[in-house]
């Protein structure tokens, strides 16, 4: 049977991810607390956009606080009592934690922990974790599936990833508290974070500004859409988990750097400009999720073509 919950934390409900999934629980009727520390990973005017829509509504409330702050956390999940956290707050991006792994490691791993040592203290009955296909590092075996081993992550902010799912597991079987990890696979769409290759790309584009290509254009990501996610997220939300369940949200249909350019050159109408660089260090040559455990687990199945979500990325990009 499904769980479905009144009350939810969302962990960086003012990002990309976080504010849609809270649009939809919000208009399902749910009670949402978001926490954000509102940092300047890219500028936080966006993320003040994000929440704007519901901050007069009684059913929503905002805390800016940084994950770090254990006692914050523990007195935000006392006072609120979320049957569910949803934990999408992170410090993200391959290549800048190459910079400055230090803080990828402190926010994501510390952070992780203080929301899980909450969640436990505080009788949480779910937890939803989002992980990241970076995870998978340097998977040579494709698609990748959830039951590869996974000892080779090729930047530290895939080492964090993987390490806060084994922190998780350790949660999940010492204390009983239903965990599901989720993988996501380059999500895209309206809101997108600017650091992003598609919005990146496409601004850039639009502006008449040559786009960075790295490498030969023969690396490819399975691009998502966010609606896809966020169906995937809701019914990770509603799965009735046992222990830690793991499951891989992606599109199943890897594109290469070259063909993303041209899909985008088309939803665009412009003609890109290209200023090819040397392959980034950290980088991964292929990501590809095979989604059959989340298909017939969750019942997810990503239902939006590349030409399609880039269509209505490029509409919404327009309106800015």
């Amino acid at each position: 049977m499904s769980q479905h919950y009144a009350r939810t934390l969302v962990t960086g409900g003012a990002g990309f991810i976080g504010s849609h999934l809270v649009d939809r629980l919000i208009a399902a009727g749910g009670h949402v607390a978001v926490v954000d520390d509102f940092n300047d990973y890219y500028d936080p005017a966006l993320k003040r956009a994000n929440v704007a829509p519901h901050l007069d509504n009684p059913r929503y409330r905002l805390v800016e606080g940084d994950i770090r702050d254990g006692a914050k956390i523990s007195a935000l999940v006392e006072s609120f009592a979320p049957e569910c956290i949803v934990h999408l707050a992170a410090r993200a991006g391959v290549r800048p934690s190459l910079t400055d792994p230090m803080l990828y490691e402190t926010t994501n791993a510390v952070g992780t922990l203080n929301l899980l040592e909450a969640a436990r203290y505080h009788g949480v009955k779910k937890f939803v974790f989002a992980s990241s296909s970076s995870v998978y590092g340097l998977n040579t075996k494709v698609p990748f599936a959830e039951t590869d081993a996974l000892l080779r992550p090729a930047s530290p902010y895939g080492a964090t990833k993987l390490g806060n799912e084994a922190m998780c597991h350790a949660y999940a079987h010492l204390y009983g508290l239903p965990i599901v990890s989720l993988r996501f696979f380059t999500v895209y769409g309206p809101r997108q974070r600017p650091d992003l290759a598609i919005r990146k790309f496409a601004e850039r584009m639009l502006a008449g500004k040559p786009i960075e290509l790295y490498g030969d254009g023969s690396t490819s990501r399975d691009y998502t859409f966010i609606d896809d996610i966020i169906a995937g997220v809701q019914a990770a939300i509603a799965f009735p988990a046992v222990g830690h369940e793991v499951f891989n949200l992606g599109n199943s249909s890897p594109v290469t750097l070259a063909e993303l350019v041209a899909a985008l050159e088309t939803a665009l109408g412009v003609t890109a400009i290209l200023e090819r660089l040397p392959e980034q260090p950290g980088d991964v040559p292929r990501t590809f999720a095979d989604v059959t455990r989340a298909e017939t687990r969750l019942g997810f199945r990503p239902s939006t073509p590349l030409a399609h979500g880039l269509a209505v990325f490029a509409e919404w990009l327009r309106a800015q």
